[in-house]
């Protein structure tokens, strides 16, 4: 490897340390705003941990592409899941934000990243499909357990990403757990919004 492929890839790897610092609208279970690249870091642990259960699958693929799914927003930040209704230009900005994120890789290396991420983007493969349904799931989990504002909308986790994790059975069957503590959650919150409990 030439000295400006490897300065190019180290270029690329200090500028995606941004996502480290790019807050969401979720919370830790110690109330601290969760950043992007901890969502990253647990969806990949995520995946890992259910790896028995989505056989046939590439799992190195779907590593992968937990990695790359949101880091396009190491430039612009987050949308919360409840504002993208309102944000219609979300993928081609996230688009626009990888291609300007990853200008300084070498071909082969932009290309792969970009590939991966238009795969997960439009759902095109098993592989895809997973992480879309795990991407929703683990941030239903963190809602769960966070301690987040008394204004928290949990609601909004009965419905957030069903498209996704409606499609298959493992998906469907987290889901239906993930639910359950939404509604415990919700129930908590009415009795004494100031008094959160972990709950999946």
């Amino acid at each position: 490897m030439n000295i400006d492929n490897i300065k190019g890839r180290l270029t690329f790897l200090q500028e995606a340390e941004r996502l480290k610092s790019v807050l969401r609208s979720a919370h830790t279970s110690t109330g601290r705003p969760e950043s992007t690249a901890e969502h990253t870091w647990r969806l990949c642990l995520m995946a890992m941990i259910f790896e028995d259960e989505l056989a046939g699958m590439d799992m190195l693929k779907i590593l992968r592409m937990c990695i790359v799914h949101d880091l396009g927003e190491a430039i612009h930040g987050d949308i919360p899941a409840v504002e993208k209704n309102s944000h219609p230009d979300k993928s081609e900005q996230e688009k626009a934000d990888l291609l300007h994120l990853t200008r300084s890789l070498d071909e082969p290396q932009r290309a792969g990243i970009l590939a991966l991420w238009q795969e997960y983007e439009d759902a095109t493969s098993p592989e895809a499909k997973a992480v879309k349904a795990l991407d929703k799931l683990e941030t239903i989990l963190q809602h769960n357990q966070g301690i987040n504002p008394p204004d928290f909308d949990y609601e909004f986790n009965l419905t957030y990403g069903q498209k996704h994790t409606s499609a298959d059975p493992l998906f469907a069957l987290m889901r239906s757990v993930l639910d359950e503590g939404t509604r415990q959650r919700i129930a908590a919150n009415s009795a004494d919004p100031h008094e959160p409990d972990a709950v999946l």
